[in-house]
């Protein structure tokens, strides 16, 4: 069972505008903007130095941008950042795990950190561990763990409080195949309910996994369009990749949504 925390709000799950950021005299992000809904899962790509990490970093308030904003389910996130992080749920490229704990006391532990109340905290341990098909392990070590079953509690602690909004670094790092399929498959029936930014460097898992793409080229966006919009004008995404990130090109007009 999926828990649908699709919301009434009129707001976008996450609006940027207009983000950047300076190191002294160096531009690392450059005018980002950004939009998702409920249901968008978007694959964010880039070359390595392309301003990526700094964006995400913006994106979940682990960085303050030198101008610009980012909006939460319509909540600023400089101006209130405890209620625009209450939406957000963040899974790092090297996750945050304790592998000396069972799953179940991990779990918990991360409820807590995100303010869950003792009289929700159990109803929400039941239903993460069923969304990451994490019932039989609850009791075991996420030391002893597979990679794969690691990554699934780190995805759960990701979204046990429920946010909006999940972000996710390049969540199959290390997973052999069928590993991959899985965590693949999550994100897709996550992404029915939630909006997903997936970073990764793995254009067929954005391909596999996505509706949109976005792709960053010394500090700007180069491209902001749907993967329907590029299926159905034949253009496939890695020759796209490799023609936009190979020099000093120009942004393409973002797709009108």
């Amino acid at each position: 069972m999926f828990i649908d925390v699709t919301s009434n709000s009129p707001h976008p799950v996450i609006e940027a505008n207009g983000l950047s950021r300076h190191f002294g005299d160096r531009v690392a992000v450059h005018d980002v903007n950004l939009k998702l809904h409920c249901g968008d899962i978007l694959g964010f790509l880039g070359p390595n130095g392309a301003g990526k990490s700094t964006t995400m970093r913006m994106l979940t308030g682990n960085l303050a941008p030198s101008s610009g904003s980012v909006h939460i389910c319509g909540t600023d996130l400089l101006d209130d950042p405890l209620e625009a992080k209450h939406h957000i749920g963040y899974l790092p490229e090297i996750p945050p795990l304790y592998k000396e704990l069972t799953v179940d006391e991990y779990l918990r532990f991360a409820a807590r950190l995100h303010g869950l109340a003792k009289t929700s905290l159990q109803i929400a341990l039941d239903e993460v561990k069923q969304q990451c098909e994490l019932n039989d392990v609850g009791k075991r070590l996420i030391g002893v763990l597979s990679k794969g079953y690691q990554q699934r509690v780190a995805i759960a602690q990701a979204i046990i409080h429920r946010p909006q909004l999940i972000i996710l670094d390049e969540p199959t790092v290390g997973l052999d195949p069928n590993q991959i399929q899985k965590v693949r498959a999550l994100i897709r029936e996550l992404g029915k309910t939630h909006a997903i930014i997936l970073s990764s460097h793995i254009l067929s898992e954005v391909e596999s996994v996505c509706n949109r793409v976005q792709i960053m080229h010394q500090s700007k966006l180069v491209l902001d369009d749907s993967l329907n919009n590029l299926k159905q004008q034949n253009m496939n995404l890695e020759n796209i990749f490799i023609q936009l990130t190979a020099g000093n090109t120009p942004a393409r007009e973002p797709v009108q949504r």
